[in-house]
C-alpha cells in the first residue's frame, strides 16, 4: 500500500528488493550475486539493492540484506524466498535426521540466537553466520522481506524484533510446527 504522499510502503519496499533478488537467480545473473557477495565493497549491484529502500536511513540494511540473500543462494538454481522471521528460520538449524537436536535443541543454534537477540545494533555478523548456518543444514532461509523490514524496525522499541525473534525461536515445538512446516520440502 503505497502512503498518502506517494511513497512505498517498508513492506512493499522489501517485497520489492526480494523480487529483484529472485530475478537475479531466475535470470542467472551470477556476476551481479557475486558482487552482492563482497562485503565491505559498494558495488553496482549493491547499490541496485539499495534502490528498493524506502528511505536513505534504510539503503545499507537492503544492500546487507541483499549480501544474505547472495550468500545463501550461491551456486543455487532454484530462488526461494524463505518464510518466517529469523528466529523462525533458526528453529530450523541443527541436525537434519533428529528434530530434537534442531532450534532450541541444538546448543550452537541457540547461542547464536542467544547473542543476535542481546545486540543492540544489527548483529551484522552473526546474521550472516544464522544464514550460512541454514544453508549447511539445507533448511529453508527467513523470509527476506520479513528480513528487510525487521531490520528497518531494528532499534524501534516499541516493534520489539529481537524479543519477537526470540519468542518465535523458543515456541514450544507444538505451536511452532505451524510456521516451520510451511514450504518444508522435508
Amino acid at each position: 500500500m503505497t502512503s498518502a504522499s506517494g511513497q512505498r510502503t517498508t513492506e512493499e519496499s522489501a517485497d520489492q528488493l526480494t523480487a529483484h533478488l529472485i530475478a537475479l537467480v531466475r535470470n542467472h545473473q551470477y556476476g551481479d550475486l557475486a558482487q552482492l557477495r563482497r562485503s565491505g565493497v559498494k558495488t553496482t549491484a549493491h547499490i541496485r539493492a539499495g534502490w528498493s529502500a524506502p528511505n536513505e536511513q534504510d539503503r545499507d540494511i537492503y544492500e546487507q540484506v541483499a549480501f544474505l540473500f547472495a550468500l545463501y543462494h550461491r551456486g543455487v538454481g532454484h530462488p526461494t524466498r524463505g518464510y518466517g522471521s529469523l528466529g523462525t528460520a533458526a528453529r530450523r538449524i541443527g541436525s537434519r535426521t533428529d528434530p530434537k537436536h534442531r532450534g532450541p535443541g541444538d546448543p550452537g543454534a541457540a547461542r547464536l540466537v542467544d547473542r543476535i537477540v542481546a545486540s543492540r545494533r544489527i548483529p551484522w555478523r552473526h546474521l550472516q553466520h544464522s544464514i550460512a548456518r541454514l544453508r549447511s543444514c539445507e533448511q529453508q532461509p527467513p523470509s527476506w522481506t520479513q528480513l528487510a523490514v525487521d531490520l528497518s524496525q531494528w532499534n524501534d522499541r516499541k516493534a520489539r524484533i529481537a524479543y519477537n525473534w526470540a519468542v518465535d525461536f523458543h515456541a514450544p515445538y507444538t505451536n511452532a510446527r505451524k510456521t516451520t512446516q510451511k514450504g518444508s520440502s522435508t
